[in-house]
């Protein structure tokens, strides 16, 4: 079994070489087009009595999650995921909040009278959710070059052992200034090539894809080149500045 080597590149570091495929628990982070369902539906819930501004809520049929509405971009993760959303914003029917991922799928409904409705993979048509107490905000923080590393090469075991070969990630130009970004983002590329790895329709995809590739950029992307999945990052928008799994298996040709 050979060990992982740290090669410094321009400033960053790059993953190479065969990394050991550990056992890793692997947690699905599926984005279907089926979340659209029900997003205006009528899974009012009790209005929530406390209404922090970072909560966490209980979902009815099983499952937690926190919101959290302290930053200009409302942030949301699921207790049994480690990818945090990025959501946007819009007014529905009777004043309902529509939060929705970067793809403008619904992830989240609340009622004007504070009733929340959460859209899962598992519950396309929404589940009720209630809030049941104050959470600490979700915040990216810095790694450094070690602790980059160590991302890097867990994403690479996560992403090998769902896809039955070696995967590589890399972050050739990592700095001081992007490192957590793209620690963030490899996690969330690992989520969705394991999401890959679930459907035997998209195992063909999942064959040709032997590399990530993580880049800063002007704008947070994701594209599949031949055998390299390449992510591009903005460190500047914190977390928001790195695509979300939904947009990364909608680049490799998940629909």
């Amino acid at each position: 079994m050979k060990s992982a080597t740290a090669l410094k590149r321009g400033g960053g570091y790059l993953l190479a070489g065969a990394v050991a495929l550990a056992s890793v628990i692997a947690t699905s982070a599926d984005a279907a087009p089926a979340w659209l369902k029900g997003a205006f539906g009528k899974h009012s819930h009790v209005p929530q009595a406390q209404n922090n501004i970072v909560a966490r809520y209980h979902i009815d049929a099983g499952g937690a999650f926190i919101l959290d509405r302290s930053s200009p971009r409302t942030l949301l993760k699921f207790d049994d995921s480690p990818e945090v959303w990025v959501l946007g914003g819009s007014h529905g029917p009777r004043g309902d909040m529509i939060y929705t991922s970067d793809l403008g799928r619904p992830l989240v409904r609340v009622t004007h009278m504070g009733g929340t409705t959460v859209f899962t993979p598992e519950r396309p048509d929404g589940s009720a959710a209630s809030e049941v107490g104050a959470a600490a905000p979700l915040r990216l923080t810095t790694l450094g070059p070690g602790g980059l590393y160590h991302v890097l090469i867990q994403s690479s075991a996560r992403a090998s052992k769902a896809a039955r070969h070696l995967i590589g990630f890399e972050a050739p130009d990592a700095d001081p200034t992007s490192d957590g970004l793209i620690a963030d983002a490899a996690v969330v590329a690992s989520e969705a090539v394991i999401a890959l790895s679930t459907d035997s329709d998209n195992r063909p995809i999942l064959s040709r894809v032997t590399r990530v590739e993580i880049l800063r950029g002007g704008q947070p992307g994701a594209s599949l080149r031949g055998n390299v999945v390449n992510i591009t990052v903005v460190p500047p928008l914190g977390v928001a500045g790195r695509p979300s799994s939904q947009r990364i298996l909608f680049a490799m040709g998940v629909r």
